[in-house]
């Protein structure tokens, strides 16, 4: 009997023969990345079973659906373990979109022009850092490995540029939820700032910062409420070198004075109750080679949010929550079908007393971002989860604006400590206290956030 080429299987057999033969190359119908060069488009990429979650679980679940406890089984092959076991236990729930096809809708635009304008430019120099191949020089922009063939790649941009802005500001709202209870334990507000002084594309001087070429990230948070943690601050300054441990520093109120914190503390609560640790951030918080053992475990068609996920409706773009005991254990989500991750896996092979053994990500390989993150203990057993949600701040109504094109973003993050029961929700708003507003490439968050001194005028306030 013939098989029919493009069945539902034909991509799993892809994805299975692939990794067969030790194979990287995204796409199924054709390569992604020439698709992308070609049209912007990554539907001729992939057949209808990995393009509509209608096709996918022939019919059983359609776009604008809900996926919960009576029907999460369908796509239980599409979800990481700890959300599957979320909706299936915990009422945790998700609403399906339609699938992203348009690539600019992916990441911000300026970036996405420097990906495509700078392929086939970057390389790893003899001591394992990424540089521009023509002068050995820092990258210049964008994602260095837009068609990735290693794990490695893939964490090498991931950890190159988080938020894929050159500077960012971001409101947060956080709260931590006792699963048990449903009861909101602890409730932080305050902000988040990175700055990338190289591969710069929208801010000048480009692509490098002069005198700053040394380094790969300034990044600080700090907290306003409770009043008790007011002025908490904490500064990441990291090395080129991706070898080398970031400077950390923080503001201490009661002591008012800034402190350096010892270099690998990166596997603690940033605040009591917190389940998110400075390791978590983006799924790459650490310098690239203070992990290890980077490999590509599998590929094949996840549920991410990816789109519709910016409450526009709300004026400071707060979002609702269900689940629980309450109603507030879990954000009000949606999630498309990828029709393509990669699942790579690292080991921490610089820190000798982390709680974890190894992460596992899964990249969307569209645009290559974070979609999905289980970290495991000492034990191998699943410790800890980490999922958010992007969104391209315009719904057709409405637009936020980031220059000349509308601002792209993470929404909301849900960090989850499934040994100890707690979930921390964290979502980008509008502002914070009328005085810190969310937003990307504004030449003052440097002077505003990532200095030392920034960080004493926010405590003393």
């Amino acid at each position: 009997m013939k098989t029919i080429r493009y069945d539902r299987g034909y991509s799993r057999r892809k994805f299975l023969g692939d990794a067969a033969r030790g194979v990287l190359s995204c796409g199924v119908l054709m390569p992604l990345a020439k698709a992308i060069a070609a049209t912007g488009d990554v539907s001729k990429a992939y057949p209808e079973e990995l393009l509509s979650i209608e096709a996918y679980t022939k019919g059983r679940i359609k776009t604008g659906d809900i996926i919960d406890a009576s029907n999460v089984e369908v796509v239980k092959d599409l979800l990481e373990p700890v959300r599957f076991e979320q909706i299936r236990t915990m009422g945790r729930k998700l609403k399906v979109v339609k699938t992203t096809t348009d690539v600019m809708r992916l990441s911000p635009w300026e970036y996405i022009e420097a990906t495509l304008s700078n392929s086939g430019k970057a390389g790893f120099d003899a001591r394992g850092n990424v540089v521009n191949k023509a002068d050995g020089k820092p990258w210049i922009g964008g994602n260095p490995f837009p068609d990735p063939k290693s794990g490695l790649e893939l964490f090498a941009a991931q950890t190159m540029s988080w938020g894929r802005h050159d500077a960012s500001f971001y409101a947060v709202n956080m709260y931590t939820t006792e699963v048990a209870s449903g009861d909101v334990k602890f409730s932080y507000s305050g902000g988040w700032a990175e700055m990338s002084p190289i591969g710069r594309v929208s801010m000048d001087p480009k692509p490098y910062w002069p005198g700053h070429e040394d380094k790969l990230r300034y990044q600080s948070i700090f907290f306003l409420t409770p009043q008790n943690y007011r002025g908490t601050s904490f500064l990441n300054v990291w090395d080129y070198d991706a070898s080398t441990f970031p400077a950390l520093y923080g503001y201490v109120p009661e002591f008012r004075r800034i402190r350096q914190f010892p270099a690998e503390q990166r596997f603690e609560p940033l605040l009591p109750g917190l389940t998110l640790f400075l390791s978590d951030a983006w799924g790459a918080g650490d310098p690239l080679y203070t992990w290890g053992n980077y490999k590509i475990v599998g590929r094949g068609p996840f549920l991410a949010g990816l789109s519709e996920s910016w409450n526009a409706a709300h004026p400071n773009w707060e979002h609702t929550t269900h689940g629980g005991p309450k109603g507030q254990t879990f954000w009000d989500a949606t999630v498309e079908l990828v029709p393509e991750t990669i699942i790579v896996e690292a080991e921490p092979v610089k820190f000798p007393r982390a709680p974890v053994s190894k992460k596992r990500v899964w990249f969307d390989a569209r645009n290559q971002a974070m979609v999905g993150m289980v970290t495991f203990d000492r034990n191998g057993q699943p410790y800890r989860s980490f999922d958010g949600a992007y969104s391209l701040y315009d719904n057709g109504s409405q637009k936020f604006m980031d220059g000349q094109h509308p601002y792209w973003s993470w929404a909301h993050v849900t960090a989850s400590d499934i040994q100890t029961g707690s979930v921390s929700r964290l979502e980008q708003v509008r502002q914070v206290e009328n005085t810190h507003f969310s937003g990307a490439n504004n030449p003052q968050i440097y002077d505003k956030y990532l200095t030392q001194l920034a960080l004493m005028r926010l405590g003393l306030k």
